[in-house]
């Protein structure tokens, strides 16, 4: 390695110091420059004068509180190991790193800190409130706020649970990429009330799986009609089945509960409900401002990237976003919103170590023609949106160790890790949680048109506990069209819970096609471990899926080829049906292959498939090989799914693996 030329940052330093020290000198004539900018400058001139010698910026602890995101461009970049025989890279090297010092937490923060509250008495109840005059003058507004670096929330209606829709009214129809979408419905009797500041109400309307964010406009109380600013992003619906549901954020009247906050837009004052223990003098306030905090651009037409820069040890928090009008959302995956950090047609960029909380959006996304991006042992956690977002015409990002949870805060409909029409990426090794939607989702295209998001690596993650009940049509994975390479190995999937349908394990969507599901331990989903839309060539092989909620495995569509193949898996389960009959198609032996499988129902001794018996099944030449017994769990109640020596496991060729190493490597 050579030797890294180091610069340091305080927020307690002097931009016209040199930097080159990591504390005040004595006499006070120099010491750490006080903002990043003026560090990420003195490293670029350094670099012009000494090309071959790296710079690492060391960030002092602190919260650095930014006016405007940093910003990296081409003229940011490390030292390239040196280069013989073509493009082999040898040597010693050194990126550009930029790093939280020893043991010290730096934060870069979009937020701005608020004071200067007085106590007062609300309804018998103590409460804080300060006068904003920004937002009185409609030149500052947020929806979020934390406290003691927690997120607080503002009043919800009901607090608990979600209304439903009574009826549609008429209205305009939007230009919608879903036919029926409008901007009014009535609501049932005492959903909604004759609210103070009504236009400060904000409805949260969940539908199948995207959600809408809906100001009201108007409130007719006769009628029960509510009308909204903007159109919901898909069609309205009063159908429970559907998954419609909805609840209101920033009621004044529903303010009460310790740590719930109202903003007042039209007088700019802040009312916030203190919890115990809080005091005035105690108590720090953060609302976040900015929609990012960090941009890493290139100019691929003139060849300029920012190239081999390492993050390390940074906390990134405190941005807020939001959708103008007329938006309400987007059609799936929150993929619309922005993130925190941006890396658009960068190169080698790395971030270790750091933590991306607090935030209003997502946590990284990856944008343009950028490639070999790593994100390593980071934690993502109290998120507006997703962790990452690896998007259309990237390559190679890496996505390892990370701890991803808390996530879809304000955006329900945001996963944990998204990867567009991206090629050669790898999700390994990561625990993702406690999140509102889908877990990882792989590719974006509806259909068998190539795209490229071939050769995906997802193995090794340890994905449970999400969905909660908030929206319909997700899984622990999901993929969308032809996945050429892509392999789905190793992964412990549990505790997937949709709204309505579509609370699945794993989930090849529209077109998925040639993927590999090797080796997954899959289990209590509310509806099946393992569902395919329509796809072709998928291989489903060596998995164990049990318990799954109103059926085992689905397939909606057999189409004219090859759907999957489905050999040497165990099935167990005490609910639902093992193979629920498509939806469309007929099954033959053409569109399916199915053997060495080991299937046992708790409730009987007999199972049955595609409605049919067991003889019926295995005469259209599925399962010749296959057993119907026990086993041998060493405890599948207490979901330990060891196989015992004796289990008839091994006679269908099933191969045991180990997920003890499954989620974050703490090496």
């Amino acid at each position: 390695m050579p030797d890294y030329h180091e610069l340091f940052v305080s927020p307690g330093g002097n931009d016209r110091w040199t930097g080159t020290r990591a504390s005040v000198a004595r006499q006070g004539s120099d010491g750490p420059l006080r903002t990043i900018p003026r560090a990420v400058r003195a490293a670029r001139a350094w670099r012009r004068q000494h090309a071959d010698s790296a710079v690492r910026i060391n960030l002092r602890g602190g919260t650095y509180f930014l006016d405007k995101p940093l910003a990296f461009d081409h003229r940011d970049r490390g030292v390239e190991p040196r280069k013989i025989r073509g493009n082999c890279r040898v040597g010693a090297d050194g990126p550009l790193i930029i790093a939280g010092y020893k043991d010290e937490t730096p934060v870069l923060s979009g937020g701005i800190e608020i004071g200067g509250f007085v106590e007062e008495r609300l309804h018998g109840r103590t409460v804080w409130v300060v006068d904003i005059p920004e937002v009185a003058r409609g030149e500052l507004y947020f929806r979020q706020l934390f406290v003691n670096d927690e997120r607080r929330q503002r009043p919800r209606w009901p607090q608990s649970g979600f209304c439903g829709i009574r009826k549609l009214a008429p209205g305009p129809e939007a230009d919608s990429w879903k036919k029926g979408t409008n901007d009014r419905f009535h609501f049932h009797e005492g959903d909604i009330e004759a609210w103070h500041n009504l236009t400060d109400v904000e409805l949260v309307l969940l539908q199948v799986w995207i959600e809408s964010r809906l100001w009201l406009k108007s409130v007719d109380m006769k009628q029960q009609l509510a009308t909204f600013d903007r159109f919901s992003t898909s069609g309205l619906s009063a159908d429970e089945k559907s998954g419609s549901a909805w609840f209101v954020e920033n009621v004044y009247e529903a303010l009460g509960e310790p740590g719930d906050w109202y903003l007042d837009r039209s007088t700019g004052r802040l009312t916030y409900v203190p919890k115990k223990g809080e005091t005035l003098g105690n108590t720090r306030f953060v609302a976040p401002v900015l929609p990012k905090l960090l941009t890493l651009e290139g100019t691929p037409g003139k060849n300029r990237h920012p190239e081999y820069i390492r993050f390390e040890g940074i906390r990134f928090s405190h941005t807020e976003w939001s959708y103008d009008a007329p938006l309400s959302g987007c059609e799936q995956a929150a993929r619309m919103v922005p993130a925190a950090v941006q890396v658009t047609d960068a190169i080698r960029i790395g971030f270790h170590n750091c933590t991306f909380n607090h935030l209003g959006t997502w946590g990284i996304e990856v944008l343009g023609s950028s490639r070999d991006v790593t994100i390593a042992g980071c934690a993502f956690e109290d998120l507006g949106a997703g962790a990452v977002k690896a998007w259309h015409g990237t390559q190679r990002t890496t996505v390892s160790d990370c701890e991803i949870s808390a996530c879809g805060r304000v955006f329900y409909s945001a996963v944990g890790v998204l990867i567009g029409n991206s090629g050669a990426n790898k999700v390994i090794h990561n625990h993702i949680h406690d999140i509102r939607y889908t877990g990882i989702s792989v590719g974006w295209h509806w259909g068998y048109e190539l795209c490229h998001n071939q050769g995906n690596i997802i193995e090794y993650n340890h994905i449970h506990h999400i969905g909660a009940g908030y929206l319909s049509d997700m899984g622990g994975i999901y993929t969308l069209g032809p996945q050429q390479g892509t392999r789905l190995r190793f992964n412990h999937i549990h505790h997937v819970q949709s709204r309505t349908y579509g609370g699945w394990g794993i989930y090849p969507d529209e077109g998925s096609s040639d993927l590999l599901v090797e080796s997954n331990l899959v289990h209590d989903c509310n509806r099946a471990l393992f569902n395919q839309h329509y796809g072709g060539n998928n291989v489903v092989r060596n998995n164990i899926f049990a318990f799954g909620g109103d059926g085992q495995v689905s397939l909606s569509c057999i189409e004219q080829h090859r759907s999957f193949t489905f050999c040497h898996n165990i099935v167990l389960f005490d609910s639902g049906v093992l193979f629920a009959p498509p939806h469309v198609g007929t099954i033959e032996a053409t569109s399916l292959a199915w053997d060495h499988n080991l299937y046992f129902d708790h409730r009987r001794s007999r199972v049955t498939l595609g409605g049919l018996s067991w003889t019926k099944w295995r005469q259209l030449g599925f399962d010749r090989h296959s057993v119907v017994a026990d086993p041998g769990f060493d405890n599948a109640q207490q979901r330990r799914f060891q196989l015992k020596k004796n289990s008839p496991a091994h006679r269908i060729g099933f191969q045991p693996f180990d997920l003890s190493n499954t989620g974050p490597r703490r090496t």
